[in-house]
């Protein structure tokens, strides 16, 4: 998908139906969940008021997807994510979230190339899975990674990544833990 490609304009009627303005048909949340794994980006927007509705929407997908048994959010996370709206961690949440899935879609893309050095006949299927994943974190950041808040290093080359990985997260989770106090 090109950068420059402008995000799929969904409107949502006074009926709460869905309306996709490039097709001119309504679509469900299903298709929505679809055009993202397919790499598009998503906005929803209330017809009448104007409102962008698009992190309503996709935390109500990832809770559909939750509730079918399709667990990807152990249950402290959760639990951490709602412990986040009351305390005053609050405004530090988003960017750590982005930073975290940032490094792990860097790592995801090194363990891909690699595996597909390897094999090359494998690349396809790890670049599909790669691209539902990370259709999955830009649900979960919410159109934050990558746009706001400092940014992370990227690890060394040549290093021991996971080891650069962990040593990053230890140093959010303390500078984290700073901000608490």
């Amino acid at each position: 998908m090109a950068e420059t490609e402008k995000p799929l304009l969904i409107k949502r009627y006074a009926s709460r139906r869905l309306y996709n303005t490039e097709t001119s048909d309504y679509v469900t949340l299903e298709d929505i969940a679809g055009f993202i794994r397919d790499g598009r980006d998503v906005q929803i927007v209330d017809l009448k008021s104007g409102d962008d509705l698009t992190r309503q929407y996709l935390l109500q997908i990832v809770a559909e997807h939750e509730s079918k048994g399709e667990s990807v959010l152990p249950i402290n996370v959760l639990t951490d994510l709602v412990r986040s709206y009351t305390t005053q961690a609050t405004s530090t949440v988003p960017q750590f979230l982005a930073q975290t899935f940032e490094m792990f879609r860097d790592s995801q893309s090194k363990w891909v190339e690699n595996m597909g050095n390897m094999n090359p006949s494998m690349a396809k299927s790890l670049e599909a899975m790669q691209a539902q994943q990370e259709a999955f974190l830009k649900a979960m950041t919410g159109g934050v990674a990558g746009s706001t808040g400092p940014t992370m290093e990227t690890p060394a080359k040549g290093g021991d990544d996971l080891g650069d990985i962990k040593k990053q997260l230890a140093e959010l989770q303390n500078k984290l833990s700073k901000l608490d106090k």
